[in-house]
């Protein structure tokens, strides 16, 4: 089918995800997301990333917010899916958007910075300057989204702007570019406490790009099978 432009878009070829793609199951959506792009505009520019490490969170498993129960600060988790949360990890930002069924929802973990006609060089001039390294300069392009509070900080994204808001064309959105990973890596997710469900394999990273994720999966001392799984474009869906 081909594509019909739509004056809301900010370019007539823009594929923002319906809300209706984030109604799905929360390990589903951490998978499919992966490859996807985050476009946010600061000032004149569209600041983009790509989606490299997602992590699945559910209302009945412990190491989850919502597990905590319902309050008006997380609100975002209980409604339906493509709404966005963001908290305070470390007095940092945090990007999460709400899944199928309450209090299910997706954190996106790392991202790589993407470059396009939409998202130039000046465009990731203005990430580095939004999240230089400690000793104040341009950090490296690996290391720029490697981290949920890292990427919020480059893409330039505060919890006071977003947090139970729905995404808008003209401002946040996420865009299907086409990528899909080859191998995506599924293992358990990171700072989760003892006791509170840490061996749940709920984190999801795309195998190209281990080495700029949070904590690299595929590093030195890992073994297939024991503390990862390797899964194929088939298993995206599943």
């Amino acid at each position: 089918m081909p594509h019909v432009p739509c004056p809301s878009l900010p370019w007539p070829q823009a594929r923002p995800l319906a809300d209706s793609f984030f109604d799905r199951d929360a390990r589903q959506l951490a998978r499919e997301l992966l490859g996807k792009v985050i476009r946010h505009r600061q000032g004149e520019r569209w600041l983009a990333a790509r989606i490299i490490e997602t992590e699945a969170y559910y209302l009945d498993e412990k190491g989850s917010h919502a597990s905590l129960g319902y309050t008006e600060k997380r609100k975002a988790l209980f409604l339906d899916g493509g709404h966005i949360y963001m908290y305070y990890a470390r007095g940092n930002d945090s990007l999460n958007f709400s899944a199928q069924g309450p209090g299910n929802a997706v954190l996106i973990k790392s991202a790589h910075p993407w470059l396009d006609p939409h998202s130039d060089a000046a465009s990731l001039a203005q990430m580095q300057a939004n999240n230089p390294d400690s000793q104040d300069q341009p950090r490296a392009l690996a290391r720029l989204c490697a981290g949920q509070t890292l990427l919020c900080k480059a893409l330039g994204l505060k919890v006071a702007d977003w947090d139970a808001q729905r995404f808008d064309p003209q401002r946040l959105f996420v865009e299907d570019v086409g990528e899909r990973p080859a191998q995506i890596v599924q293992t358990t997710r990171l700072g989760i406490p003892h006791g509170r469900d840490e061996q749940l394999p709920y984190r999801f990273v795309d195998a190209a790009f281990a080495r700029c994720c949070t904590r690299n999966p595929l590093r030195r001392g890992q073994v297939e099978g024991r503390d990862y799984h390797l899964l194929g474009p088939q298993d995206a869906h599943r």
